[in-house]
């Protein structure tokens, strides 16, 4: 037997008949149309914002404001002085340098910090250095020069 093109129909309960609303009591979605009555919910063109909670004081009203977020915060890619033992003596380290071997992040401005120690005298030239890190630095026989 073959399947004819005109024969074909959508398996049983699979499809259901569209609700038409306002179509007289008789229907059961008459009058109010489903919406109850009266309120926002019942107007049309009313759409209900993702945050509204039905009056109630809404949550980012309830939890207190904490912190502070500065303009002119400087945000800085961070290296320590222990990570800068991978390079040779009286080598020049620059920011670029660091960013090619990972040590930091392409763009942002390089401050060294004072962790861990130094066993090779360089030249680290940075935008920001710790006070320890500076000292760490000198005392290794490295120089240290501020962009």
């Amino acid at each position: 037997m073959r399947l004819r093109l005109e024969e074909l129909k959508p398996a049983p309960g699979s499809t259901k008949k569209r609700k038409r609303v306002g179509r007289g009591e008789a229907t059961g979605h008459g009058k109010t149309s489903g919406r109850g009555h009266k309120g926002a919910l019942s107007r049309s063109g009313h759409k209900r914002k993702p945050y509204f909670e039905g009056g109630q004081m809404p949550i980012y009203r309830r939890i207190p404001k904490k912190g502070f977020t500065s303009k002119n915060h400087i945000r800085y890619s961070i290296v320590n002085v222990k990570d800068l033992n991978k390079f040779s003596e009286q080598e020049k380290v620059t920011p670029e340098l660091l960013a090619s071997q990972g040590l930091t992040r392409g763009r942002m401005p390089v401050k060294v910090l004072g962790e861990g120690e130094i066993r090779v005298a360089l030249t680290v030239s940075a935008h920001s250095f710790s006070s320890t890190a500076k000292q760490k630095i000198e005392a290794a026989g490295g120089r240290v020069e501020i962009i």
